[in-house]
Protein backbone atom coordinates (compact mmCIF):
# COMPACT_ATOMS: atom_id res chain seq x y z
CA UNK A 1 0.00 0.00 0.00
CA UNK A 2 2.93 2.46 0.88
CA UNK A 3 4.58 1.81 -2.04
CA UNK A 4 1.64 2.39 -4.31
CA UNK A 5 0.43 5.63 -2.19
CA UNK A 6 4.25 7.28 -2.99
CA UNK A 7 4.43 6.25 -6.38
CA UNK A 8 0.63 7.63 -6.83
CA UNK A 9 2.56 11.39 -4.80
CA UNK A 10 5.03 10.98 -7.11
CA UNK A 11 3.18 11.12 -10.30
CA UNK A 12 0.89 13.96 -9.15
CA UNK A 13 3.90 15.93 -8.50
CA UNK A 14 5.27 15.89 -11.56
CA UNK A 15 1.52 16.25 -13.25
CA UNK A 16 1.30 19.35 -10.84
CA UNK A 17 5.26 20.87 -12.00
CA UNK A 18 4.28 20.69 -15.71
CA UNK A 19 0.54 21.51 -15.89
CA UNK A 20 0.80 24.69 -13.33
CA UNK A 21 4.31 24.97 -12.58
CA UNK A 22 3.73 24.79 -8.82
CA UNK A 23 6.50 25.44 -6.42
CA UNK A 24 5.98 21.62 -4.67
CA UNK A 25 9.56 20.58 -3.99
CA UNK A 26 8.77 16.68 -4.14
CA UNK A 27 12.32 16.41 -6.26
CA UNK A 28 14.93 18.30 -4.02
CA UNK A 29 18.12 17.03 -2.79
CA UNK A 30 17.59 15.62 0.78
CA UNK A 31 19.21 17.45 4.13
CA UNK A 32 22.08 14.50 4.06
CA UNK A 33 22.76 14.82 0.39
CA UNK A 34 21.70 11.72 -0.27
CA UNK A 35 18.46 10.60 -2.40
CA UNK A 36 15.22 9.32 0.09
CA UNK A 37 14.25 5.99 -0.22
CA UNK A 38 10.88 5.52 -1.95
CA UNK A 39 10.81 1.26 -1.68
CA UNK A 40 8.28 -0.34 0.77
CA UNK A 41 10.02 -1.06 3.92
CA UNK A 42 9.87 -4.79 5.42
CA UNK A 43 9.97 -3.93 8.65
CA UNK A 44 6.85 -4.58 10.65
CA UNK A 45 4.49 -2.34 12.83
CA UNK A 46 5.41 -2.47 16.75
CA UNK A 47 2.45 -3.32 18.41
CA UNK A 48 0.66 -0.40 20.43
CA UNK A 49 2.26 0.64 23.79
CA UNK A 50 1.67 -0.69 26.71
CA UNK A 51 1.66 1.27 30.31
CA UNK A 52 5.28 1.63 31.46
CA UNK A 53 7.42 -1.46 32.15
CA UNK A 54 10.97 -1.51 33.70
CA UNK A 55 13.05 0.82 31.42
CA UNK A 56 10.09 2.14 29.81
CA UNK A 57 9.63 -0.94 27.60
CA UNK A 58 6.66 -1.75 25.86
CA UNK A 59 7.88 -4.74 23.63
CA UNK A 60 9.94 -6.29 21.88
CA UNK A 61 11.91 -5.54 17.95
CA UNK A 62 9.16 -7.38 15.39
CA UNK A 63 11.91 -7.43 13.11
CA UNK A 64 14.76 -8.66 14.12
CA UNK A 65 17.69 -8.66 11.27
CA UNK A 66 16.23 -6.06 9.65
CA UNK A 67 18.67 -3.65 8.16
CA UNK A 68 18.68 -0.24 9.06
CA UNK A 69 19.44 3.36 7.89
CA UNK A 70 21.94 4.97 8.68
CA UNK A 71 21.70 8.24 11.15
CA UNK A 72 21.29 11.37 8.15
CA UNK A 73 19.73 9.42 5.79
CA UNK A 74 16.26 10.25 4.31
CA UNK A 75 13.23 7.85 4.00
CA UNK A 76 9.86 9.04 2.35
CA UNK A 77 6.86 7.88 4.59
CA UNK A 78 2.94 8.06 4.51
CA UNK A 79 1.28 10.59 6.42
CA UNK A 80 -0.94 9.87 8.95
CA UNK A 81 -4.82 8.99 7.65
CA UNK A 82 -2.63 8.01 4.69
CA UNK A 83 -2.59 11.82 3.90
CA UNK A 84 0.40 13.37 2.15
CA UNK A 85 3.83 12.31 1.98
CA UNK A 86 6.52 13.11 4.37
CA UNK A 87 9.92 12.98 3.96
CA UNK A 88 11.80 11.99 7.23
CA UNK A 89 15.86 12.37 8.21
CA UNK A 90 17.25 12.00 11.21
CA UNK A 91 20.02 14.40 12.38
CA UNK A 92 21.18 14.29 15.23
CA UNK A 93 21.73 11.86 18.49
CA UNK A 94 22.39 13.42 21.92
CA UNK A 95 22.67 11.48 25.49
CA UNK A 96 21.89 13.27 28.51
CA UNK A 97 21.02 13.30 32.16
CA UNK A 98 18.67 15.99 32.41
CA UNK A 99 16.94 18.01 29.71
CA UNK A 100 14.93 20.62 29.24
CA UNK A 101 14.08 21.51 32.87
CA UNK A 102 13.77 17.86 33.34
CA UNK A 103 15.32 14.80 35.13
CA UNK A 104 15.29 11.37 33.31
CA UNK A 105 13.27 8.22 35.05
CA UNK A 106 15.29 5.80 34.31
CA UNK A 107 19.04 7.46 34.24
CA UNK A 108 19.31 8.80 30.19
CA UNK A 109 17.64 10.69 28.03
CA UNK A 110 17.86 10.37 24.06
CA UNK A 111 17.35 13.27 22.21
CA UNK A 112 16.79 12.47 18.40
CA UNK A 113 16.22 15.50 15.70
CA UNK A 114 15.08 15.27 12.48
CA UNK A 115 14.36 17.08 9.42
CA UNK A 116 10.70 16.50 8.29
CA UNK A 117 9.40 17.85 4.89
CA UNK A 118 5.52 17.93 3.24
CA UNK A 119 6.22 16.86 -0.39
CA UNK A 120 2.83 16.48 -1.51
CA UNK A 121 0.07 19.11 -2.26
CA UNK A 122 -1.26 18.44 1.14
CA UNK A 123 -0.25 18.76 4.38
CA UNK A 124 0.79 15.68 6.15
CA UNK A 125 1.20 14.80 9.65
CA UNK A 126 3.38 11.75 11.33
CA UNK A 127 0.79 9.16 12.77
CA UNK A 128 0.23 9.36 16.77
CA UNK A 129 1.66 6.33 19.16
CA UNK A 130 -2.11 6.42 19.99
CA UNK A 131 -2.67 5.20 16.37
CA UNK A 132 -0.42 2.29 16.15
CA UNK A 133 2.19 4.04 14.54
CA UNK A 134 4.80 6.82 16.07
CA UNK A 135 8.29 6.35 17.14
CA UNK A 136 9.98 3.69 19.25
CA UNK A 137 13.95 3.36 20.53
CA UNK A 138 14.70 -0.33 20.06
CA UNK A 139 17.72 -0.94 22.43
CA UNK A 140 20.68 -3.33 22.25
CA UNK A 141 18.79 -5.97 23.81
CA UNK A 142 15.71 -5.64 21.56
CA UNK A 143 13.29 -3.90 24.07
CA UNK A 144 10.85 -1.37 22.49
CA UNK A 145 10.48 1.93 24.63
CA UNK A 146 8.17 4.25 22.81
CA UNK A 147 8.64 7.81 22.92
CA UNK A 148 7.21 10.31 25.52
CA UNK A 149 7.71 7.15 28.23
CA UNK A 150 9.04 7.87 31.45
CA UNK A 151 9.63 12.06 32.27
CA UNK A 152 10.46 12.16 27.98
CA UNK A 153 7.17 13.56 27.39
CA UNK A 154 8.08 16.71 30.05
CA UNK A 155 11.21 17.80 27.97
CA UNK A 156 11.27 21.00 26.88
CA UNK A 157 12.98 21.02 23.24
CA UNK A 158 12.74 24.79 22.69
CA UNK A 159 13.10 25.91 18.93
CA UNK A 160 12.75 21.81 18.19
CA UNK A 161 9.39 21.63 19.74
CA UNK A 162 6.99 21.11 16.74
CA UNK A 163 3.84 18.96 16.06
CA UNK A 164 0.75 18.18 14.10
CA UNK A 165 0.57 18.76 10.09
CA UNK A 166 3.35 19.94 7.82
CA UNK A 167 2.42 22.57 5.12
CA UNK A 168 3.35 21.27 1.43
CA UNK A 169 6.70 22.34 0.66
CA UNK A 170 7.64 23.09 4.49
CA UNK A 171 10.58 22.22 6.49
CA UNK A 172 10.07 21.57 10.16
CA UNK A 173 13.27 20.69 12.81
CA UNK A 174 11.61 18.38 15.23
CA UNK A 175 13.27 16.37 18.37
CA UNK A 176 11.75 13.02 19.98
CA UNK A 177 12.69 12.49 23.71
CA UNK A 178 13.54 8.65 25.07
CA UNK A 179 13.93 7.87 28.35
CA UNK A 180 16.44 4.97 28.70
CA UNK A 181 18.51 2.85 31.24
CA UNK A 182 22.40 3.24 30.85
CA UNK A 183 22.19 -0.42 28.77
CA UNK A 184 19.70 0.72 26.73
CA UNK A 185 21.15 4.04 25.66
CA UNK A 186 24.67 2.37 24.62
CA UNK A 187 23.51 2.95 20.77
CA UNK A 188 20.39 1.18 19.21
CA UNK A 189 17.96 1.66 16.41
CA UNK A 190 15.12 4.30 16.13
CA UNK A 191 11.93 3.22 14.48
CA UNK A 192 8.74 4.68 12.83
CA UNK A 193 5.44 3.58 11.84
CA UNK A 194 3.67 6.30 9.15
CA UNK A 195 0.33 6.03 8.19
CA UNK A 196 0.18 2.57 6.27
CA UNK A 197 1.66 0.42 9.19
CA UNK A 198 4.75 0.22 6.93
CA UNK A 199 7.79 1.37 9.44
CA UNK A 200 11.51 2.55 8.98
CA UNK A 201 14.35 2.27 10.81
CA UNK A 202 17.51 4.08 11.35
CA UNK A 203 20.95 3.30 13.70
CA UNK A 204 21.74 5.52 16.14
CA UNK A 205 25.38 5.42 17.77
CA UNK A 206 26.42 4.92 21.22
CA UNK A 207 27.64 8.72 21.43
CA UNK A 208 26.68 12.21 20.43
CA UNK A 209 26.64 12.69 16.78
CA UNK A 210 25.33 14.96 14.38
CA UNK A 211 25.44 18.16 13.02
CA UNK A 212 23.14 20.05 16.02
CA UNK A 213 25.13 18.53 18.86
CA UNK A 214 25.67 21.86 20.38
CA UNK A 215 23.01 23.57 19.50
CA UNK A 216 21.03 21.03 21.15
CA UNK A 217 22.66 21.08 24.31
CA UNK A 218 22.43 24.95 23.99
CA UNK A 219 18.34 24.37 23.64
CA UNK A 220 17.67 22.20 26.62
CA UNK A 221 20.25 24.49 28.81
CA UNK A 222 23.53 22.42 28.45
Amino acid sequence: MRKTLLAAATATAVGCLALTACQNDSGAESPSGRAPTTQAPTTQPPAAPSADGPGGGVGSDPSTGTVAQALGEPSRTVGANTVGILEITPMTVVYLKEAGGQTSRYGTFAVVTMDEKSLTANPAAETALAKGGGWHWIAPNGTLIAEGAGHAAEVALGTYQHSGAIEPGAHQLRAKVFDLTPAQARGGKLIYTDGTDSSDRWSIPAQDTGPQVADVRAQLNH
